[in-house]
Protein backbone atom coordinates (compact mmCIF):
# COMPACT_ATOMS: atom_id res chain seq x y z
CA UNK A 1 0.00 0.00 0.00
CA UNK A 2 1.57 3.37 -0.66
CA UNK A 3 -1.75 5.65 0.72
CA UNK A 4 -0.77 9.44 0.28
CA UNK A 5 -1.65 12.19 2.94
CA UNK A 6 -4.79 12.50 1.02
CA UNK A 7 -8.56 12.11 2.74
CA UNK A 8 -9.28 9.34 -0.40
CA UNK A 9 -5.79 8.27 0.71
CA UNK A 10 -6.77 7.77 4.55
CA UNK A 11 -10.28 5.82 3.89
CA UNK A 12 -7.52 3.64 1.97
CA UNK A 13 -5.65 3.25 5.01
CA UNK A 14 -8.45 2.06 7.80
CA UNK A 15 -10.18 0.17 4.89
CA UNK A 16 -7.14 -1.75 4.56
CA UNK A 17 -6.62 -2.62 8.40
CA UNK A 18 -10.32 -3.13 8.60
CA UNK A 19 -10.31 -5.98 5.63
CA UNK A 20 -7.24 -7.58 7.67
CA UNK A 21 -9.30 -8.14 10.60
CA UNK A 22 -9.08 -5.20 12.61
CA UNK A 23 -12.06 -3.32 14.68
CA UNK A 24 -11.85 0.08 15.63
CA UNK A 25 -12.15 0.79 19.55
CA UNK A 26 -11.98 3.52 22.06
CA UNK A 27 -9.04 3.20 24.21
CA UNK A 28 -11.40 1.96 27.25
CA UNK A 29 -12.22 -0.83 25.28
CA UNK A 30 -9.01 -1.67 23.56
CA UNK A 31 -7.28 -5.43 24.12
CA UNK A 32 -3.60 -5.59 23.75
CA UNK A 33 -4.39 -9.27 21.97
CA UNK A 34 -6.83 -9.22 19.65
CA UNK A 35 -6.70 -7.02 16.45
CA UNK A 36 -8.20 -3.51 17.88
CA UNK A 37 -7.01 -0.70 16.24
CA UNK A 38 -7.41 2.89 18.22
CA UNK A 39 -7.85 5.99 15.77
CA UNK A 40 -6.59 8.88 18.05
CA UNK A 41 -6.04 12.72 16.78
CA UNK A 42 -3.78 14.90 18.45
CA UNK A 43 -5.08 18.28 17.20
CA UNK A 44 -2.01 20.31 17.65
CA UNK A 45 -2.67 23.43 14.58
CA UNK A 46 -6.23 23.43 13.44
CA UNK A 47 -9.75 22.45 14.87
CA UNK A 48 -11.08 23.25 11.33
CA UNK A 49 -9.15 20.67 9.76
CA UNK A 50 -9.74 17.81 12.50
CA UNK A 51 -13.68 18.33 12.15
CA UNK A 52 -13.17 17.66 8.64
CA UNK A 53 -11.92 14.24 9.18
CA UNK A 54 -14.39 13.94 11.48
CA UNK A 55 -16.94 13.93 9.31
CA UNK A 56 -14.97 11.57 6.89
CA UNK A 57 -14.62 9.08 9.37
CA UNK A 58 -18.36 9.50 10.72
CA UNK A 59 -19.48 9.02 7.17
CA UNK A 60 -17.85 5.61 6.99
CA UNK A 61 -19.23 4.62 10.76
CA UNK A 62 -15.89 4.72 12.67
CA UNK A 63 -15.35 6.37 16.01
CA UNK A 64 -11.95 8.07 16.96
CA UNK A 65 -10.83 9.77 19.77
CA UNK A 66 -10.04 13.48 19.04
CA UNK A 67 -7.51 15.61 21.55
CA UNK A 68 -7.72 19.22 22.18
CA UNK A 69 -5.07 21.92 22.97
CA UNK A 70 -6.26 24.22 25.87
CA UNK A 71 -3.03 26.51 26.28
CA UNK A 72 -2.40 27.24 22.58
CA UNK A 73 -1.71 30.03 20.02
CA UNK A 74 -2.82 28.14 17.21
CA UNK A 75 -6.53 28.01 17.81
CA UNK A 76 -8.90 28.83 20.41
CA UNK A 77 -11.81 26.58 21.76
CA UNK A 78 -13.77 29.17 22.88
CA UNK A 79 -14.21 31.32 19.90
CA UNK A 80 -17.33 31.13 18.22
CA UNK A 81 -15.42 29.07 14.98
CA UNK A 82 -13.81 27.00 17.39
CA UNK A 83 -16.80 26.33 19.88
CA UNK A 84 -18.69 25.38 16.32
CA UNK A 85 -15.75 22.42 15.45
CA UNK A 86 -15.90 20.87 18.71
CA UNK A 87 -19.59 20.63 18.35
CA UNK A 88 -19.03 18.89 14.87
CA UNK A 89 -16.82 16.46 16.14
CA UNK A 90 -18.89 15.84 18.82
CA UNK A 91 -21.94 15.41 17.27
CA UNK A 92 -19.99 13.06 14.89
CA UNK A 93 -19.73 10.29 17.68
CA UNK A 94 -16.24 11.18 18.78
CA UNK A 95 -14.70 10.97 21.87
CA UNK A 96 -13.48 14.29 22.96
CA UNK A 97 -9.92 14.53 25.39
CA UNK A 98 -7.46 16.34 26.43
CA UNK A 99 -4.22 17.29 24.53
CA UNK A 100 -1.97 18.37 27.90
CA UNK A 101 0.84 20.81 26.61
CA UNK A 102 3.27 19.00 29.12
CA UNK A 103 6.23 20.87 28.32
CA UNK A 104 4.15 23.94 30.03
CA UNK A 105 5.01 22.00 32.68
CA UNK A 106 8.10 19.54 33.14
CA UNK A 107 8.90 16.46 34.39
CA UNK A 108 6.93 17.27 38.00
CA UNK A 109 3.96 14.69 37.83
CA UNK A 110 2.28 16.55 40.69
CA UNK A 111 2.56 19.90 38.74
CA UNK A 112 0.97 18.23 35.17
CA UNK A 113 -1.85 16.17 37.33
CA UNK A 114 -2.75 19.72 39.00
CA UNK A 115 -2.78 21.30 35.49
CA UNK A 116 -4.97 18.39 34.18
CA UNK A 117 -7.59 18.67 36.63
CA UNK A 118 -7.79 22.76 35.51
CA UNK A 119 -7.96 22.09 31.53
CA UNK A 120 -10.07 19.22 31.94
CA UNK A 121 -12.61 21.17 33.79
CA UNK A 122 -12.57 23.80 31.62
CA UNK A 123 -13.06 21.64 28.76
CA UNK A 124 -15.68 19.46 30.18
CA UNK A 125 -17.25 23.14 30.27
CA UNK A 126 -17.37 24.01 26.60
CA UNK A 127 -18.49 20.96 25.69
CA UNK A 128 -20.53 19.63 28.28
CA UNK A 129 -19.27 16.20 28.12
CA UNK A 130 -17.06 13.85 30.65
CA UNK A 131 -13.22 13.93 30.03
CA UNK A 132 -11.74 10.02 30.53
CA UNK A 133 -8.85 10.42 28.54
CA UNK A 134 -5.70 12.75 28.33
CA UNK A 135 -2.95 12.63 25.22
CA UNK A 136 0.42 14.57 26.20
CA UNK A 137 1.65 17.20 23.73
CA UNK A 138 5.38 17.73 24.03
CA UNK A 139 6.45 15.40 26.63
CA UNK A 140 10.05 14.83 27.35
CA UNK A 141 11.55 11.55 27.35
CA UNK A 142 10.65 11.04 30.95
CA UNK A 143 7.14 11.17 30.40
CA UNK A 144 7.20 8.06 27.75
CA UNK A 145 5.76 6.47 29.51
CA UNK A 146 3.97 7.71 31.51
CA UNK A 147 1.86 4.91 33.99
CA UNK A 148 0.67 7.55 36.56
CA UNK A 149 -3.12 8.58 36.55
CA UNK A 150 -3.36 12.27 35.53
CA UNK A 151 -6.52 13.92 37.78
CA UNK A 152 -8.20 10.81 37.82
CA UNK A 153 -7.88 9.99 34.16
CA UNK A 154 -6.11 7.41 31.66
CA UNK A 155 -3.72 8.91 29.06
CA UNK A 156 -2.41 7.76 25.79
CA UNK A 157 1.51 7.43 27.00
CA UNK A 158 0.44 4.49 29.73
CA UNK A 159 2.57 1.72 28.93
CA UNK A 160 -0.59 0.03 27.82
CA UNK A 161 -0.97 1.93 25.15
CA UNK A 162 2.25 3.20 24.23
CA UNK A 163 4.58 -0.02 24.56
CA UNK A 164 1.87 -3.32 24.71
CA UNK A 165 0.07 -1.99 21.75
CA UNK A 166 1.37 -1.04 18.89
CA UNK A 167 1.83 2.76 18.49
CA UNK A 168 2.30 4.37 15.20
CA UNK A 169 2.32 7.93 14.34
CA UNK A 170 2.18 10.80 11.14
CA UNK A 171 4.75 13.06 13.00
CA UNK A 172 5.59 15.41 10.95
CA UNK A 173 3.45 14.58 8.00
CA UNK A 174 4.99 11.34 7.04
CA UNK A 175 5.73 7.42 8.09
CA UNK A 176 9.12 8.06 9.65
CA UNK A 177 9.20 5.33 11.91
CA UNK A 178 7.16 2.68 9.52
CA UNK A 179 3.67 2.85 7.96
CA UNK A 180 1.08 1.03 9.77
CA UNK A 181 0.49 -1.34 7.72
CA UNK A 182 4.49 -2.88 8.20
CA UNK A 183 4.04 -2.48 12.12
CA UNK A 184 4.95 -5.45 13.91
CA UNK A 185 1.60 -5.32 15.88
CA UNK A 186 -0.05 -5.53 12.44
CA UNK A 187 1.56 -8.88 11.58
CA UNK A 188 1.35 -10.33 14.42
CA UNK A 189 -2.11 -9.62 14.78
CA UNK A 190 -2.12 -7.41 17.98
CA UNK A 191 -3.79 -3.97 18.96
CA UNK A 192 -2.44 -0.99 17.28
CA UNK A 193 -2.62 2.50 18.52
CA UNK A 194 -2.80 4.79 14.96
CA UNK A 195 -1.81 8.86 16.15
CA UNK A 196 -2.51 11.03 13.00
CA UNK A 197 -2.65 15.02 12.94
CA UNK A 198 -6.01 16.25 10.89
CA UNK A 199 -3.79 19.03 9.17
CA UNK A 200 -1.34 16.50 7.04
CA UNK A 201 -4.35 15.24 5.50
CA UNK A 202 -6.24 16.92 2.81
CA UNK A 203 -7.62 16.72 -0.73
CA UNK A 204 -4.42 18.14 -2.14
CA UNK A 205 -2.27 15.51 -3.22
CA UNK A 206 0.90 17.43 -4.26
CA UNK A 207 1.38 19.70 -1.30
CA UNK A 208 4.21 18.78 0.98
CA UNK A 209 4.04 19.17 4.74
CA UNK A 210 5.30 22.63 4.63
CA UNK A 211 3.06 23.37 1.90
CA UNK A 212 0.40 22.13 4.17
CA UNK A 213 1.34 24.25 6.95
CA UNK A 214 2.30 27.70 5.04
CA UNK A 215 -1.81 27.65 3.61
CA UNK A 216 -2.43 27.17 7.31
CA UNK A 217 -0.45 30.86 8.36
CA UNK A 218 -2.50 32.23 4.99
CA UNK A 219 -5.43 30.66 6.50
CA UNK A 220 -4.95 32.63 10.10
CA UNK A 221 -3.76 35.65 8.88
CA UNK A 222 -7.18 36.12 6.60
CA UNK A 223 -8.75 35.06 10.06
CA UNK A 224 -7.19 38.61 11.60
CA UNK A 225 -7.73 40.41 8.61
CA UNK A 226 -11.42 39.63 8.91
CA UNK A 227 -12.02 40.09 12.43
CA UNK A 228 -10.36 43.46 12.76
CA UNK A 229 -12.32 44.85 9.98
CA UNK A 230 -15.51 43.69 11.39
CA UNK A 231 -14.36 45.25 14.88
CA UNK A 232 -12.34 47.91 14.56
CA UNK A 233 -12.77 51.25 12.46
CA UNK A 234 -8.86 52.18 12.71
CA UNK A 235 -8.09 49.06 10.43
CA UNK A 236 -11.16 49.78 8.43
CA UNK A 237 -9.96 53.43 7.59
CA UNK A 238 -7.00 52.62 7.19
CA UNK A 239 -5.46 55.52 9.77
CA UNK A 240 -1.90 56.25 10.18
Amino acid sequence: MTAEFTFAGFREMITALLARGYEIKRFAEAEIARQHLILRHDIDQCLNAASRLAEIEADEGWRASYFVLMRSEMYNPFSRAGLRALEKISACGHEIGLHLDAALYGDDLTMLADAAERECAVLETITGRNVSMISLHRPTPNLMPCDQNLAGRRNTYESRYFNEIGYCSDSRGGWHHGPPWEHAAVAEGRALQLLTHAIWWDSNSSESPHDRLQRLVGERNQVVHSELVANNAVYRRGDQ
